[in-house]
């Protein structure tokens, strides 16, 4: 292959790559859909990055508005707009263009759990008590967690809360998921991961149920923080009281 060709095909590879964030948004004309589309039959690695940012999307799909105590964030839809025009301007580098579009749909799915976090025991605050479960016989292969999954259990003798933890790494962010216990009905609580870098990002928020303060909560959440930055995740009300915090 001449040194021309190959110029060719890298600037083809990155012109591509960076129309993969408005390509799975739906934002791409349609010549430039499917000139993604014949890049993606032929490249590993960004069809890999289709993935990620497709699951990001169900999860934002999965949301339900009727469970928000104050209905959807103010400004949402105008901000995703915003977020396109400014990344279509952006045509200066590919690296950025990409990261641009991976850090738009975590930001985003980040901003709809903690949205839908704040519910009154219908959604991601559950009745039940969080219960551990021992194997059982199962015919069915069980598929392990992705690589850097991280699970961690804690009780803070001081306030008497119990948090037991799972992080798992995705692409330059994680998905948690908690089962908190020992919180007072009535608490505004943020599920707060720490980066090792100092860095404090929400994965979530909750009102404390009188069912919740006596049975536990279960949460999903996710934070715009790098998998290998993260420190540790901690229960933290809207005085700023922290209830728990557990090391991973």
């Amino acid at each position: 292959m001449s040194t021309e060709q190959h110029g060719t095909n890298t600037e083809q590879h990155e012109r591509n790559a960076e129309l993969i964030g408005a390509y799975v948004l739906g934002a791409l004309e349609p010549a430039d859909a499917a000139s993604v589309q014949r890049h993606l039959a032929g490249c590993a690695p960004c069809a890999q990055e289709v993935a990620e940012l497709q699951d990001l999307e169900r999860v934002l799909g999965e949301v339900p508005p009727e469970i928000l105590v104050d209905g959807p964030p103010e400004g949402g839809d105008l901000l995703l707009q915003r977020t396109l025009r400014q990344a279509r301007a952006e045509r200066g580098s590919a690296v950025l263009r990409r990261r641009a579009w991976i850090g738009v749909a975590a930001v985003a799915a980040a901003a709809a759990v903690l949205a839908a976090g704040v519910s009154l025991g219908r959604s991601t605050v559950s009745d039940r008590p969080p219960v551990a479960v021992g194997p059982g016989p199962s015919s069915a292969t069980v598929a392990p967690p992705p690589a850097g999954t991280r699970t961690a259990s804690v009780t803070e003798p001081s306030t008497g809360a119990r948090m037991t933890l799972t992080v798992t790494p995705a692409m330059g962010w994680v998905r948690v998921s908690a089962a908190v216990t020992g919180i007072p009905a009535g608490q505004r609580c943020r599920l707060v991961v720490n980066g090792k870098s100092g860095a404090k990002v929400d994965a979530g928020s909750w009102l404390v149920s009188p069912a919740g303060a006596e049975k536990g909560t279960t949460l999903d959440g996710s934070a715009l923080v790098a998998p290998d930055d993260v420190a540790s995740v901690s229960v933290v009300n809207d005085a700023g009281r922290t209830f728990v915090t557990v090391p991973v």
